[in-house]
């Protein structure tokens, strides 16, 4: 999606309403700086806020998300090119929060073994020294469940006995049996407990 395009569309829309961004704001109950926002592509009308200013513009919500009047011979074919480029986009930032959530992981594996390291260098054997690997440990926990929350969030988990893609909650993600990003979960389709693959697409 073209944001530049889609504020520019709402621009020309509301001075065809005769709506200064204020007024226009007042009616969607947002901040005129928010309607700013929009028409110089900087941010996205929210899914709450589409519909209202849909039907305030007098423009459907695919018009809204191309960023054009659509004349009518042409609707299926930008149904189509909206559909894909909003696949296109959901792929992209899945795949950002991935590298995310490995990048996390491999910063925090490297930071405990260097710590670690560290520890064992510096720290006579004693109380000092579990107290500081302890703290290491749990120091290197926080993040690992901040990356999990982000692999949850992304993609789906695909049943081996029939194929279907399990989205769990964060709990069961966290309390099933994993190797790596493949975690033994029960598949609400067949019912089976197997060791379900992660996958990006939904």
């Amino acid at each position: 999606m073209d944001q530049l395009k889609i504020g520019k569309f709402i621009a020309e829309c509301r001075r065809e309403h005769r709506l200064t961004q204020l007024q226009l704001a007042e009616k969607l109950g947002i901040t005129d700086k928010a309607v700013s926002k929009w028409e110089r592509g900087i941010a996205m009308p929210d899914s709450s806020a589409m519909l209202p200013l849909c039907d305030i513009l007098g423009i459907s919500v695919n018009e809204l998300l191309i960023g054009e009047r659509m004349i009518t011979e042409n609707v299926n074919e930008k149904n189509e090119q909206l559909l894909l480029e909003m696949t296109k986009e959901l792929e992209r930032k899945n795949n950002t929060i991935w590298c995310a959530m490995w990048t996390i992981m491999t910063v925090s594996i490297i930071g405990l073994l260097g710590g670690l390291a560290l520890v064992a260098l510096f720290l006579p054997e004693g109380p000092w020294m579990l107290v500081a690997i302890l703290a290491l440990c749990v120091l290197f926990l926080i993040p690992c469940f901040f990356a999990l929350k982000l692999e949850v969030s992304v993609g789906a988990y695909k049943c081996k006995g029939c194929g279907y893609e399990i989205v769990p909650t964060y709990m069961q993600a966290l309390c099933a049996l994993h190797r790596g990003t493949t975690r033994y979960l029960k598949c609400p389709c067949c019912g089976k407990r197997t060791w379900c693959k992660k996958v990006l697409k939904k």
